[in-house]
């Protein structure tokens, strides 16, 4: 992770549930941002682009256009870069944790 500036601007990316639902929605493929906007019809287009323009800051999302079409495109790696610094050395530590149980409970008692 180059900063914590950067951090910030991901964790408030994420922040978001419509955010994050559109990033769920690009997991799948990229998407135009047409398609993107239809799949919130409970806000406007302007709305749907204020929040993509947080993604890009992120750079959770990649545009690109094509002709007269812009592809949005998910970018996982700052994600993997979170995941990296604040889950993955909880986890193996959960992990080990787990695998200290198991053996003490399957270890028969006299």
């Amino acid at each position: 992770m180059s900063s914590s500036d950067d951090s910030d601007k991901i964790f408030k990316a994420l922040a978001d549930g419509r955010r994050r639902r559109m990033l769920d929605l690009l997991k799948d493929g990229p998407k135009t941002t047409g398609a993107l906007c239809d799949a919130f019809p409970e806000i406007d287009r302007c709305t749907v682009m204020q929040h993509m323009r947080v993604l890009e800051a992120a750079n959770l999302l990649i545009a690109q256009r094509k002709g007269r079409e812009r592809w949005n495109h998910l970018n996982a790696l700052p994600i993997k870069d979170i995941y990296d610094r604040w889950i993955g050395d909880y986890a193996t530590e959960a992990i080990n944790m787990l695998a200290h149980l198991r053996d003490d409970l399957e270890t028969p008692t006299n």
